[in-house]
């Protein structure tokens, strides 16, 4: 069990704007409640998404800071989180990830070509388009190469039709994530493209790794200008 030195405090309404020195947020859905976090000197989004009816309980990108993460899990979801899913290979996403399954034991998941590098062996390994169930709310796994080789995003569709979609560092307000060299931004942009703005419409929120969240309504016109400004 976690040990809660000190009360965290959930800030309400949501915003979507969180900061490393600022309090966690909490956005209520149709069967879902997310709680935001940032953490860490590179302002890393870590996400709770729990299941309203069963209290089952994800997490996303134990990033940094694992007394803190330890601290909102034993406050917001005790004894409830089932996996831990990281959403990429870069430490900044994976350096609290060992310190958080040491102290709870929770099972962990990634993409096999992102496996290697992390400091905890994944107990599962997700492919694209996979489905992951915690309680009653079911998530979809979804590859998109260039940022890393195994980047994901998470899809979940909430209780009233919407699509909230986790998307680690491979798409944010104003553009896709960082890339090594143009044919990986190709890549990217063509995955992005295709597998979420191709398949999702314009009210569904995107929670990415850093910052503030957005929508693919508000970013879809942007996308030509993002092809020809290039990496």
């Amino acid at each position: 069990m976690t040990t809660i030195r000190g009360v965290i405090t959930i800030d309400s309404p949501y915003t979507g704007h969180v900061s490393p020195d600022s309090n966690p947020q909490q956005r209520v859905v149709p069967g879902v409640r997310i709680v935001k976090m940032s953490v860490g000197g590179m302002d890393n989004n870590t996400y709770l998404v729990q299941c309203a009816n069963t209290g089952s309980t994800l997490l996303i990108d134990a990033a940094n800071e694992a007394e803190r993460i330890l601290e909102l899990l034993g406050q917001e979801a005790p004894g409830r989180v089932e996996l831990i899913v990281t959403t990429h290979q870069h430490p900044d996403h994976w350096w609290g990830l060992k310190d958080v399954v040491s102290a709870t034991g929770i099972a962990t998941a990634a993409h096999e070509l992102d496996a290697e590098p992390l400091p905890v062996r994944p107990d599962r390994l997700l492919a694209d388009g996979e489905k992951l169930r915690i309680g009653d709310i079911e998530f979809e796994a979804i590859h998109l190469r260039g940022h890393t080789p195994g980047s994901l995003a998470l899809a979940l569709t909430d209780g009233a039709g919407r699509t909230h979609l986790f998307t680690g560092d491979s798409l944010f307000p104003g553009g896709v994530g960082k890339t090594g060299a143009p044919e990986q931004f190709t890549t990217l942009l063509d995955d992005v493209e295709s597998k979420l703005f191709g398949r999702y419409p314009d009210d569904t929120v995107v929670y990415p790794g850093h910052g503030d969240d957005t929508t693919l309504g508000a970013e879809r016109p942007h996308v030509p200008e993002w092809r020809r400004r290039g990496w």
